[in-house]
């Protein structure tokens, strides 16, 4: 079993920046995609970035193409998430998320583990 653990976040001013780490236990790690996804209060859990088991294939939301860059780092058994130019539309809670197979994915039903999510607030 295959868990994640989420850090960085908190309250933020809009313009800032900030990352989010996931640390990931067990094996395989590197033949794993990972994703991260965000859910706001009162809405559905939104895709927000996603790389390959390689890290050579990645894939961003919509919402935050150009702005937040999806890294990760299998010798460490982690994946990060750079995010500029924040807005309080990016108020939400973070969650790192894997699949066992490689390639990325941009659907919450496509992954088989989740990490417990990390609050990133963004202050007007």
């Amino acid at each position: 079993q295959v868990q994640l653990v989420e850090s960085g976040g908190g309250l933020v001013q809009a313009g800032d920046s900030v990352g989010l780490s996931c640390t990931a236990s067990g094996r395989s790690f590197t033949e794993h995609a990972m994703g991260w996804f965000r859910q706001a209060p009162g809405k559905e859990r939104e895709f927000v970035a996603s790389i390959s088991g390689s890290g050579h294939g990645k894939e961003y939301g919509y919402s935050v193409k150009g702005r937040f860059t999806i890294t990760r780092d299998n010798a460490k058994n982690m994946v990060f998430l750079q995010m500029n130019s924040l807005g309080p539309e990016d108020t939400a809670v973070y969650y790192c998320a894997g699949r066992t197979w490689g390639w990325s994915a941009s659907l919450a039903n496509e992954y088989d583990y989740w990490g417990q999510g990390t609050q990133v607030t963004v202050a007007a």
